[in-house]
């Protein structure tokens, strides 16, 4: 087949789409935390954007993606982006440009790292949160891409489905910021001091444009202007919609009164829950994964809050959990009907698809919370994670960035009348 300008132009739109999600989290995440904290991790997502195109461009595309060595990593043939231009990869999609889809791939990997961020929230240096996110992409990230996307990955090969990455995305940076929240520690004061999210209509704003990113995120993995682009932007909606739904009862239940953050959490979840089944399975099935989804991450976060870690904006409850699910949920709801280049799940005949998604979330899992691991200690022997207790209590806006969020009015301007 030739290049189609049909999906060129719908892969072009999707890579906007995917891109805006990192700044939008960065309002989701920034809402959530306190005030003095704002700018930080606002800018935070930005910075990852930044360096993740970088890593991405030189080493991480050719290592996820490129031709397999052994089906572990890919070599270095296609380093600082050689030999990847116009011309398509056949074993990727054959009516788009290389280069377009490693500009899609780029905005998966550069989101990805950002994630984890909301598990040490208020408490990571900068320079030691860089250092990390490029270590964590390479080591953490890349393989995983490989594994289960590279043409002759592993987990590819075995079976494992994952149309738009509820393994390589969601349950590889929500395992890793359970692993993160224990390496770095607790916030100072958390528990006596008064933790509510500083701007909740920031976080409305963050889910609301994360929802609508979402629909590149999942139909854009068709990497075509197609029905299949079509039944995947239908089902992220639902399943979002399904998971608000279900999160805002489950609240009225146990708390007696929904919340516009429980809402907005409660549609993030259901977004990362189908996004391994988006393209494997149809509108009803949707419904139940969001449905699903929603109940069980209020109650994954409600049970993370009884004990001592302090994953401060609930990374596993609604990435790790959501995403865990939402792998599981497509080794039952696959359709060869809805997309018959993929297997049947088990209420469709065959089983054995959800051993086959089960032994990959075991699998990235473990990588993601041993990898992580070991390279926040790597870095924490050379460099502080933290910042220092005084720069704790002012802020990282402040101790990192030397910048606030809302500069307070002078005295002289003041209305009468106001202390």
């Amino acid at each position: 087949m030739a290049l189609d300008s049909g999906d060129i132009a719908w892969v072009i739109a999707a890579t906007a789409l995917v891109m805006i999600m990192t700044p939008a989290l960065g309002f989701f995440y920034g809402g959530l935390v306190r005030r003095k904290n704002l700018v930080s991790t606002i800018a935070q997502c930005f910075a990852i954007f930044a360096v993740v195109s970088l890593v991405w461009a030189l080493w991480g595309y050719t290592l996820a993606l490129g031709p397999s060595f052994n089906g572990f990593i890919g070599n270095l043939s296609n380093f600082g982006l050689n030999n990847v231009g116009a011309a398509p990869n056949l074993g990727y999609s054959s009516t788009i440009p290389e280069i377009l889809y490693f500009a899609f791939q780029l905005k998966f990997a550069a989101i990805t790292p950002a994630l984890i961020i909301g598990a040490f929230a208020e408490r990571i240096r900068f320079k030691s949160l860089m250092i990390y996110i490029v270590l964590w992409t390479t080591f953490i990230y890349v393989p995983i891409a490989h594994w289960n996307w590279g043409l002759g990955g592993w987990l590819r090969s075995l079976g494992v489905i994952d149309f738009a990455g509820g393994l390589v995305v969601h349950t590889a940076a929500g395992v890793s910021a359970v692993a993160a929240a224990l390496v770095i520690g607790r916030r100072g004061g958390i528990g006596r001091l008064d933790s509510r999210p500083n701007n909740v209509p920031y976080v409305i704003l963050g889910a609301s444009v994360l929802w609508f990113g979402w629909f590149g995120f999942n139909a854009g993995s068709a990497l075509a202007a197609n029905a299949l682009a079509v039944n995947a932007l239908v089902v992220t909606n639902l399943a979002a919609a399904a998971s608000a739904v279900g999160w805002m009862l489950t609240d009225w239940v146990r708390k007696g009164r929904p919340s516009a953050v429980g809402l907005s959490l409660g549609a993030v979840c259901g977004l990362v829950a189908i996004t391994p089944a988006s393209g494997y399975v149809g509108p009803m099935p949707s419904i139940v994964i969001g449905l699903v989804a929603g109940v069980l991450c209020n109650y994954v976060a409600g049970w993370r809050a009884r004990t001592t870690l302090d994953d401060s904006l609930d990374v596993f409850a609604c990435h790790g959990a959501g995403g865990i699910w939402g792998t599981l949920a497509t080794g039952l709801f696959a359709s060869s009907m809805i997309n018959p280049g993929g297997p049947n799940g088990l209420f469709y005949g065959n089983p054995g698809q959800l051993g086959i998604q089960a032994l990959a979330v075991v699998v990235v899992a473990a990588f993601s919370f041993v990898g992580s691991y070991a390279i926040l200690r790597f870095i924490g022997r050379f460099t502080p994670l933290r910042v220092s207790p005084a720069g704790e209590d002012a802020g990282l806006d402040i101790s990192e960035f030397g910048e606030e969020a809302y500069v307070p009015e002078p005295e002289a301007h003041r209305p009468k009348g106001l202390n």
